[in-house]
């Protein structure tokens, strides 16, 4: 377990739930200031950890479970898995893989646009613009197999390790982990080894947004 692990979980955590670090340390009960990137280094450069009675609390305040905590640490999933706590669910638009290089389903931003889409009812995310893709093919295998579905959140924080869908703007749709990411250049891990890795300009990239979850 991973000192940014936690904290990327924490603002994994705070993005499906419609907020900021600071909104997710307000509503637990906590000062504003507590996750503040500030806060997560000492000033001798020492990482700071969150306490176990602030995460106690951020669970209690969002419902979520330790479980699902757990799996955000680890990158697993990222939606809320916590029972009869918040059983609200809602409708997200979904498409196949292969659709999403086309035109007219995304806007300019990378969200998720027009009449095309089917829907599918999943657990409440707080990212009003998550959406579905449908895995087809085997290019993601083992990770991803063909009719698996992944949700995809433009609003999830995304750091290096994350697995992504990136849109080039020639239309190119893939799914990849983010193996490093500059000022100027992304380089992509693919998820199948008997595929190429690849490496964008970020002036060639449409939108990358984080895999949250996945059915399998």
């Amino acid at each position: 377990m991973k000192h940014d692990d936690i904290w990327r979980a924490l603002d994994t955590l705070a993005a499906e739930n419609g907020l900021s670090a600071s909104g997710l340390a307000r509503r637990a009960g906590l000062d504003p200031t507590t996750f503040n990137p500030s806060k997560r280094r000492m000033q001798d450069g020492r990482a700071r950890w969150p306490s176990t009675e602030s995460v106690a609390k951020v669970l209690e305040a969002t419902g979520a479970s330790l479980e699902a905590f757990t799996a955000l640490v680890s990158g697993a999933r990222a939606l809320s898995s916590n029972g009869s706590a918040r059983s609200v669910s809602r409708r997200i638009p979904l498409i196949g893989f292969t659709q999403a290089g086309s035109d007219g389903y995304f806007d300019d931003g990378g969200y998720p646009v027009g009449g095309g889409w089917d829907e599918v009812t999943l657990p409440e995310i707080g990212d009003p613009n998550a959406y579905a893709l449908e895995i087809s093919g085997d290019s993601m295998e083992p990770v991803y197999r063909d009719g698996d579905m992944v949700i995809v959140s433009p609003s999830a924080p995304i750091r290096r390790g994350d697995r992504v869908v990136v849109r080039t703007l020639r239309g190119e749709v893939m799914t990849k982990q983010l193996s490093r990411r500059s000022a100027r250049r992304i380089e992509l891990r693919s998820l199948n080894p008997e595929h190429p890795n690849y490496s964008f300009d970020l002036s060639e990239v449409s939108w990358m947004h984080r895999i949250v979850w996945a059915s399998q």
